[in-house]
């Protein structure tokens, strides 16, 4: 195995082991609304490494992130997805820009922008998530998964625009020190 890739897969676990104390501790949670800065792993890969990477951060970050907190259970698979799109949607946006011969985080309005999207699909997947949860596990009530919507996608959006900020400085500063194989 070449040294870059041995190197670029270190670089992933560490993202994807530093997703759970930053969803976990570095969170407040509010009723059915969570904030907290575990996107930052995922959205960081996403743009140094793509979406293959960054769906593998999501998904080992989360998996962990659902075995310490619920266990296993029926859906403990379906919880994964919807960080895994956040990832395979900024990812696939790094690479399409690299494609047109610029970083993504280097176009500061479409980096904004494309998490921002990434925020809406991860918040409609957990949606999606919850209510197959509870029609499975047989707690379906309307409030209870509808009725934060709206606030869930606005708390979604917001925290998109703080890990965009984050994200981006950070991603530069390993660029310009050759710390990380990327894209």
């Amino acid at each position: 195995m070449p040294k870059m890739n041995v190197k670029r897969m270190c670089y992933a676990a560490l993202l994807a082991a530093m997703y759970l104390p930053l969803s976990l501790y570095a969170a407040v949670q509010m009723g059915n609304v969570r904030i907290s800065f575990g996107s930052l792993p995922v959205v960081a890969a996403a743009l140094l490494f793509g979406p293959v990477d960054a769906v593998i951060v999501a998904m080992v970050g989360e998996f962990f992130k659902q075995i310490l907190t619920y266990g296993v259970t029926y859906t403990t698979v379906l919880y994964l997805i919807p960080p895994a799109l956040r990832g395979l949607v900024v990812g696939l946006a790094a690479v399409l820009a690299l494609r047109q011969g610029q970083r993504l985080e280097d176009r500061r309005a479409l980096c904004y922008a494309v998490c921002v999207a990434a925020a809406l699909c991860t918040t409609v997947g957990n949606t999606l998530v919850n209510w197959l949860d509870s029609v499975l596990m047989g707690y379906y009530f309307p409030g209870l998964i509808l009725g934060d919507l709206i606030w869930r996608l606005i708390v979604g959006m917001l925290n998109a625009v703080v890990m965009a900020s984050l994200a981006i400085p950070l991603v530069k500063a390993l660029r310009r020190r050759n710390a990380v194989p990327g894209l």
